[in-house]
């Protein structure tokens, strides 16, 4: 082999390594993209649960990491916020529900606007909620509940997820159109306040049917009733609150996926497509419905509207609560 003949190939060699190393880097840089969604409550909330069942196929969905953040306090308005302030590039995402609009009007400061701030870019399913008591309490149904916390104002306690939570307004609204009066003992989850009632500290909780679909048939608790609409798919033989003793009464909850403002419209879309393609799966809406939650797709237009109605109805659902936090 001639020097001239070892140089070219040699070159002709290092040139090839340096065109492959410069394209792998490039190759794992996109692999290695990380999406943040943010569960603005604990360990154990519907929202961190429904988290948990979709984020890696959404990750796999859009060929990147999609990982569950935690970041619990005030409310949810703590792990909104943070999102909020986040670039808007579609990496970082909060995973929302009615809580997140009541916010708006049940807090007098507020570092951001729950309507403004984001924008919608998915719908995930929908949320029913349980209207449930204390075994020790003597009622069967929700129209003896009324009665007797009627009779005895003041005298008994319910439990929340906390300050600001749907299961706090929930209640709060409950207690206002019956008339009633009781004790907010605001916890940190929806697992913690069903805890509190079937230790018997607290009387009563209205809380997410995933964190109640396990004690049907445990002697601490009693579920007295769903409070949709309509009658839960997953409970079906329990009555509204609506038909059972509080006519007009409905309160559910939409989950879903929030970008911040000013996110691209097609990077709004390119993260909806991946998950309605997600909740498509058989697989994945066997999971939901183990948690208690109805799957629902919709674009990322229809969703925003959603948000928009919602916004008008939960700033009633406050309004006629009364309740306030500063």
């Amino acid at each position: 082999m001639t020097p001239t003949l070892f140089t070219r190939r040699s070159l002709a060699a290092l040139a090839a390594a340096a065109t492959l190393g410069a394209l792998v880097p490039v190759h794992a840089q996109q692999q290695q993209r990380v999406i943040h969604i943010v569960v603005p409550f604990g360990t154990g909330a519907v929202q961190d649960t429904v988290a948990r069942a979709f984020n890696a196929e959404l990750g796999t969905a859009l060929n990147a990491s999609a990982i569950v953040e935690n970041r619990a306090g005030a409310g949810g308005t703590v792990g909104a916020a943070a999102v909020a302030k986040a670039p808007p590039d579609g990496n970082t995402l909060v995973l929302a529900a009615a809580s997140h609009n009541i916010a708006g009007f049940l807090y007098s400061k507020l570092s951001y606007d729950p309507l403004k701030d984001f924008v919608g870019v998915a719908n995930i399913g929908n949320a029913g909620y349980v209207l449930a008591v204390a075994s020790g309490l003597n009622v069967s149904n929700t129209a003896d509940f009324i009665k007797e916390v009627k009779a005895n104002p003041g005298k008994y306690n319910y439990a929340s997820a906390g300050n600001g939570s749907a299961t706090h307004l929930a209640m709060a609204s409950f207690l206002a159109k019956a008339g009633l009066e009781m004790t907010h003992i605001p916890t940190k989850s929806t697992g913690e306040a069903v805890n509190e009632v079937l230790a018997g500290r607290v009387q009563a909780v209205i809380s997410s049917s995933i964190g109640v679909m396990g004690f049907q048939s445990d002697p601490r608790m009693k579920l007295l009733a769903s409070t949709g609409k309509a009658r839960s798919p997953f409970l079906p033989s329990l009555p509204t609150v609506a038909e059972s003793g509080l006519p007009g009464y409905a309160f559910d909850s939409w989950i879903g996926l929030l970008a911040p403002a000013g996110t691209p419209k097609a990077e709004v879309e390119r993260l909806n497509a991946a998950t309605n393609k997600v909740l498509a799966d058989p697989m994945i809406q066997e999971r939901f419905k183990r948690l208690g939650v109805e799957p629902r797709t919709q674009s990322a237009e229809e969703f925003q509207k959603l948000l928009r109605a919602d916004w008008d109805a939960m700033g009633a659902v406050v309004k006629a609560s009364g309740a306030k936090i500063d």
